[in-house]
């Protein structure tokens, strides 16, 4: 019985990992039969977003701004921290819905999977307690600290992209953004800076949380989910504006589906603990600050472009 549940778990963790709209896709499907588990629809909205920056890669003006590698190593950070996290995150999802459908809790099979400890116990506590803003929270927590080792931490990527000026300009100027459209075209999100101060990002994720299940926001969040197919192009946002940039295709018709390395994993909670300010922490949200920045974004790169065309005639 476990090797069948092992075997289940894993084939279906590795086929919607396949790349950023199978990971979308399967968040929000999940979410959808378990609405108590807030955090997958948090995760399907925070991959909606990798989807675009991945695909304004392959759009003017980076497409000549930045060299074929300078584009393909910003690609591989966002494929490989958002690969990393679902295939630790899905697999508790899914045992999670198994535990539901056997009415027993199937947490310790997550050993197997290399879950961290610290997980293990909030499901066990969540499958007694019910705190659904609990549970949002330690997710978040795992997760982000799933990736600082493998990915902020990684040398490669600290040489390669954290380093370079295409990684800097983006988080000084708070380019990089998670929008949640709501009813009527309005923005909420955040810009995403200081990407790698752990704290940082769990502070975001936090903050993110609260604003998507915000009862005056969340059904306007959800129409959206619902009623627009993910795509990976920022097209799937600039449908509700006036102005909108040139979009870019499809991420399935750029990008090939990438296979990674899955190295052996190391317990995060074990090696550095849990800080009890996680639980707490978040960021104030300026007023309009995710469409001013998104429109910021949108504003350098026609400029970029209208600059590139000049100085090419």
């Amino acid at each position: 019985m476990k090797g069948d549940i092992f075997q289940q778990v894993t084939n279906k963790t590795a086929r919607y990992n396949s790349d950023n709209i199978t990971r979308t896709n399967a968040y929000q499907n999940f979410y959808l039969k378990n609405k108590e588990i807030r955090w997958a629809f948090l995760a399907s909205m925070v991959s909606r977003n990798a989807g675009w920056n991945m695909t304004d890669l392959a759009i003017q003006p980076l497409i000549t701004l930045l060299t074929d590698k300078q584009r393909w190593m910003l690609f591989s950070t966002y494929e490989r921290a958002n690969w990393l996290i679902f295939s630790d995150a899905y697999p508790q999802l899914l045992l999670y819905q198994l535990s539901k459908e056997k009415r027993t809790p199937l947490f310790h099979l997550l050993n197997k999977f290399h879950v961290s400890q610290f997980m293990i116990n909030e499901w066990l506590r969540f499958w007694e307690t019910k705190d659904k803003s609990r549970l949002v929270k330690a997710l978040i927590i795992n997760e982000q600290n799933v990736i600082e080792n493998p990915v902020i931490q990684q040398p490669w990527y600290q040489e390669k992209v954290f380093h370079q000026w295409p990684y800097m300009l983006e988080s000084i100027f708070r380019l990089n953004v998670v929008l949640l459209p709501g009813e009527s075209g309005i923005l909420y999100g955040l810009p995403i800076y200081r990407f790698t101060h752990l704290d940082q990002r769990i502070s975001i994720g936090n903050t993110l949380a609260d604003m998507l299940f915000h009862p005056d926001f969340y059904p306007g969040f959800l129409n959206f989910a619902l009623t627009v197919k993910p795509t990976g192009s920022r097209k799937d946002y600039e449908q509700f504006f006036r102005n909108s940039m040139v979009a870019a295709p499809p991420l399935q018709e750029v990008y090939a589906i990438v296979q990674h390395q899955d190295n052996i994993r190391e317990d995060w909670f074990r090696l550095r603990g849990l800080k009890q300010k996680w639980w707490q922490n978040s960021l104030p949200l300026p007023d309009n600050a995710p469409r001013r920045y998104y429109v910021k974004k949108q504003a350098l790169m026609r400029l970029s472009k209208w600059m590139y065309r000049i100085g090419r005639g």
